[in-house]
């Protein structure tokens, strides 16, 4: 589905990028505020109200995510589609570099090689196009920083969606507001199917990260992390061939170095990945051996009294019956 977005946004003018975010925004919030009336959610407010560093970071993710939103919208309908899908195919490359910056990770040899082979790439089509590929990298770091600041709130899908967006509904709703007074809006001016598309983007933007939260609960997490190579691939192809957007060949040449470390970096993926499932198999084998050798090793238990128990007193046999000692009563 997000391969696809690129043919739905232009269908939303003449309304500019920034009305098309902040509808975003506010009917994001009311789709999502509706889902969780449904699936009757609400613990996770009372827990995010009592947590002042979570509630900041949930408005830093939402911040960013502002940026993405918006500069994607306005890449898309101004003919920068295909600089668009850059970002999101350097976006493992600039995730990983986060991680070594921020969380201290420390990455393979494969992984070095993959984020030297982007940063090649880069610096290719910064001087194929005269200027660094601006769309590309804000597009590309702020998703990484948004997800960044994701792990470490750690709240659903669902729930996340739902604070970002009521952070976003004020200031939105304002702007929408604005551009109402100034006679500039779009919403109700071109008819009924118009303000149905435009309040349709809190659909196109709750649904995929529904599914895909769902998605990330069945599939495989290395399954799941090829899936996501097809949204760029859908864009970059619809791009080329619907939007008919240029690719000189130092363009290609720059992509292509993108793709070689992105199957790097797959590759090395899976692999440590069927390693780490190997590893943890022949493990488990080996504590099954170890647990049966223990049984057959030990020796044969006889019946007999159970080591707990406290020996029985001897029987003493009664005195014969006769005349009791003075001083001394017989029961």
């Amino acid at each position: 589905m997000w391969g696809l977005v690129p043919l739905f946004w232009p269908l939303l003018k003449p309304a500019g990028a920034g009305e098309i975010l902040a509808h975003r925004m506010v009917w994001s919030f009311v789709f999502v505020g509706v889902a969780l009336l449904v699936v009757r959610r609400w613990d996770w407010v009372r827990e995010l109200a009592a947590s002042p560093r979570k509630l900041a970071l949930l408005t830093l993710a939402a911040a960013v995510i502002t940026v993405n939103w918006g500069l994607y919208i306005w890449s898309v309908n101004t003919g920068h589609v295909v600089e668009a899908s850059l970002g999101y195919f350097i976006n493992p490359l600039v995730t990983i570099a986060l991680g070594v910056l921020v969380l201290k990770e420390r990455l393979r040899p494969a992984q070095w090689a993959a984020v030297g082979i982007g940063l090649a790439a880069v610096v290719v089509l910064a001087v194929a196009a005269g200027r660094p590929p601006w769309i590309s990298l804000t597009l590309a770091f702020s998703f990484a920083l948004y997800g960044l600041v994701k792990k470490k709130v750690n709240l659903g899908g669902l729930e996340s969606l739902a604070a970002e967006t009521a952070v976003q509904f004020l200031p939105a709703l304002g702007y929408l507001v604005l551009l109402g007074a100034q006679g500039s809006l779009a919403f109700g001016t071109e008819g009924a199917g118009h303000m149905a598309l435009l309040a349709s983007t809190g659909i196109v933007t709750a649904v995929p990260l529904v599914l895909f939260g769902a998605a990330a609960i069945r599939v495989p997490l290395s399954t799941l992390g090829l899936l996501q190579y097809l949204a760029p691939i859908s864009q970059f192809l619809l791009g080329v061939t619907y939007f008919h957007e240029a690719m000189p060949p130092e363009r290609w040449a720059g992509f292509s170095l993108v793709w070689l470390a992105l199957t790097i970096l797959t590759w090395d993926a899976l692999r440590t990945g069927r390693r780490s499932r190997a590893a943890v198999a022949r493990a488990a084998r080996e504590a099954a051996a170890r647990d049966a050798a223990g049984l057959l090793a030990e020796p044969e238990r006889k019946p007999g009294p159970e080591p707990d128990a406290q020996p029985r007193p001897a029987q003493v046999p009664a005195p014969a019956a006769g005349p009791a000692p003075a001083g001394e009563t017989r029961a």
